[in-house]
């Protein structure tokens, strides 16, 4: 009697422990749920045809730049070159969900002070606008604005008209300018105090003396 009852608590034990290690239907779901929240919109910008002469005569690629954002604070700017155009663009969406880049926005959805970048022959100046402006830009610069999330801004673009140039020279604006508003924040206490009015994510936030 005590050997079928020992083997009958282990079958249960088996049983329970299978059934605890298992997850249920209801979760996955869940997961799944979470799991496509976090999505991100891309706009096809530029789909060039690029042919290079081989031994055997020319080889035809395509190279796709596509920028990618939240519409939040976060953006990048992808590249992706290949035989087919579709992936190419699989390939451009990887490399800029890889690259993201994210924006310090003010309380009016704007960027905290002036900031100038250059790269090669493109250089733009970005200047922070109150509320009710919009987003004053042209080509590849007022994309990645939009879908970066920034709704009032001033943008001027001087130089070389290249739409991935502008694309890149903007990114790296807005992380110049986020590594200057980090470094501010611990030099004095009257820059601390400035950040602290005037961005986004201090509006809820109750600073004790």
């Amino acid at each position: 009697m005590e050997k079928t009852t020992n083997l009958n608590n282990k079958a249960s034990l088996k049983r329970d422990g299978g059934a605890k290690n298992k997850p249920s239907k209801g979760l996955r779901k869940k997961i799944n749920v979470r799991l496509s929240k976090l999505k991100f919109e891309e706009k096809i910008v530029e789909v060039k045809r690029v042919t290079k002469v081989v031994k055997g005569g020319k080889k035809i690629t395509f190279r796709v730049v596509v920028i990618i954002g939240d519409k939040k604070n976060r953006v990048g700017v992808g590249v992706g070159r290949a035989e087919d155009v579709n992936l190419a663009i699989d390939k451009a969406i990887l490399s800029g969900k890889k690259n993201l880049v994210t924006i310090p926005l003010t309380r009016s959805y704007s960027i905290p002070h002036v900031i100038y970048s250059s790269m090669g022959s493109t250089s733009i100046m970005l200047r922070p606008a109150g509320q009710g402006t919009g987003v004053i830009a042209g080509g590849s610069i007022r994309t990645v604005l939009e879908l970066g999330g920034v709704r009032n801004i001033l943008a001027k673009q001087i130089g070389s008209s290249n739409i991935l140039n502008n694309a890149k020279t903007t990114i790296l604006a807005l992380k110049l300018l986020n590594d200057k508003i980090e470094l501010s924040k611990y030099q004095s206490v009257r820059q601390q105090s400035f950040y602290e009015k005037i961005m986004k994510k201090y509006k809820n936030v109750r600073i004790s003396n």
